[in-house]
């Protein structure tokens, strides 16, 4: 009997060193997996910084004044989005500007002219003279999910090629432009922003430029805006087609909000977002047309609408001061409404 007990001993000892073993092993075996996650990430941003950084411009701007001279207006980042040199960047960066220059990453430093400005969404596209230039390509910002990579690329406090990295940290979001007006759909994100990266890239890990920096909030501390790329293309093809935004005017604040699962299937919607309207301008088209607050609007000419980008980009499609049929759930109802796309003022 006491012979058997000491073999049972001898063989949990045995078993409980064999444990931790395995214990250390697999320790090791997590610190190795964590080195080679941050390997994994630092390869990562390298990667979008040699492929990204070079389409990255520094801008200055100019303003005449009165003794003939010259003063400075206004300064920050943008990126190259073609071959023959469109440069994206901020409105409030190039606003006050009578004459801009842009600066490469290598140094080199050209004139450029303004092509168009969006206000409303504080994006500006000006143009550097130039062929066959650095460019970065336009992602679509509609595919981001909260927790992605991102790297942020511009030039803060005139630090040419600065990176700076985080996550997406909400998306959908609203702001206020300098001149007070909504910009709807806003990215936040947590790669620090400063001075000068206002006009600069926000890019994703395959290299992609996804959002439009602005630091237009400049108490805040590890928060980043950033505009979407979708909306930036929108206003490049209005810029470059129509030589400035035709924007129709609904006279609503909106946000995005998700549809309840059970009203979506009672109406057959394939999507389980909408556009929820939060308050509305009395004077406004879709006052008049009988939309109210707290309406979730989901088709707007015939289009599935899943975020306020989608209202922008229906509005813009060329019908302005055409009546377009707009359907919104009310409670458990759903409503058709026809409302006139009124060309906004602003």
């Amino acid at each position: 009997m006491a012979k058997t007990v000491r073999n049972r001993l001898f063989l949990v000892r045995e078993e409980n060193a064999e444990k931790r073993q395995a214990a250390g092993s697999g320790s090791g075996a997590e610190t190795r997996s964590d080195v080679e996650l941050l390997d994994a990430y630092s390869r990562a941003v390298i990667a979008v910084v040699d492929a990204v950084g070079s389409a990255v411009v520094g801008i200055s701007g100019k303003r005449a004044v009165a003794d003939g001279g010259a003063d400075t207006a206004g300064a920050g980042s943008g990126v190259i989005v073609t071959p023959d040199g469109y440069i994206l960047t901020n409105h409030h960066v190039v606003e006050e500007s009578d004459s801009l220059q842009v600066t490469l990453k290598d140094g080199t430093a050209m004139g450029a002219v303004p092509v168009g400005s969006d206000s409303a969404n504080d994006l500006a596209l000006i143009r550097a003279g130039g062929s066959g230039m650095p460019y970065a390509t336009l992602g679509d910002s509609g595919e981001l999910r909260v927790g992605q990579l991102v790297i942020a690329i511009g030039n803060p406090y005139g630090f040419q090629s600065t990176v700076s990295t985080g996550v997406i940290s909400a998306l959908g979001r609203g702001l206020r432009s300098r001149e007070g007006r909504p910009i709807e759909n806003v990215i936040q994100h947590t790669a620090p922003l400063n001075p000068g990266n206002s006009g600069g890239p926000l890019v994703d890990s395959r290299g992609r430029v996804v959002g439009i920096n602005t630091a237009i909030i400049p108490i805040a501390q590890g928060i980043g805006f950033s505009i979407p790329a979708n909306t930036a293309r929108f206003v490049i093809s209005q810029l470059l087609t129509v030589g400035r935004v035709r924007r129709g005017y609904l006279g609503i604040t909106a946000r995005q909000r998700p549809v309840d699962r059970r009203l979506a299937r009672l109406h057959g919607l394939p999507f389980d977002v909408a556009v929820e309207v939060v308050s509305l301008d009395p004077r406004g088209p879709a006052a008049s047309a009988g939309v109210r607050a707290g309406d979730l609007i989901v088709l707007l000419d015939g289009k599935a609408v899943r975020s306020v980008d989608d209202i922008y980009r229906i509005l813009g499609s060329g019908k302005v001061g055409m009546p377009l049929a707009l359907s919104v759930i009310r409670g458990r109802d759903r409503v058709g409404i026809e409302i006139i796309n009124t060309e906004s003022g602003g």
